[in-house]
């Protein structure tokens, strides 16, 4: 194992926080990566840390391969298969597909952290930043955005 680490000269840090609005397409991934990556921007974010807080408990957030939308389609797939719409849930008030999308949303994150460097954020080559879509209906989903580090 190797840690490479980088010299960070003494600075200044700031927070920075904002919401960003999205409405959704039923049961999808939702790539959001260019708009974070375009509030990083327009912050001048330099070096430190972005979390990233999704507003919902029948959404979440994942980082997962950009490259390859079959991948989103067998993830979707796998998460039906852990909460199935048809298992007799006791919770039902808001339909049949409300129950299963906060089991989805349990299993998986509901906030991300993500280190920034130089202004971006410091994603592997394929990877994106995604907010699921739990139910079948479209909502306006609120995601809850927090940058601390420095600014250029």
């Amino acid at each position: 194992m190797e840690i490479r680490e980088t010299a960070t000269k003494t600075t200044t840090l700031s927070q920075q926080i904002a919401r960003l609005s999205m409405r959704t397409s039923p049961r999808q991934f939702h790539d959001f990566t260019r708009e974070l990556a375009g509030w990083l921007r327009n912050i001048s974010a330099g070096d430190g840390l972005l979390t990233v807080f999704v507003r919902h408990t029948s959404a979440s957030l994942t980082i997962q391969e950009n490259a390859d939308p079959d991948v989103q389609r067998d993830l979707l797939d796998a998460l039906d298969g852990i909460a199935p719409e048809n298992a007799g849930y006791r919770h039902s008030t808001e339909g049949p597909d409300d129950m299963p999308a906060h089991i989805k949303a349990m299993v998986t994150s509901t906030n991300l952290s993500i280190p920034v460097l130089g202004g971006s954020m410091d994603l592997g080559t394929w990877q994106g930043v995604y907010l699921i879509e739990h139910r079948a209906t479209p909502h306006e989903r609120s995601v809850a955005l927090v940058y601390q580090g420095s600014t250029d």
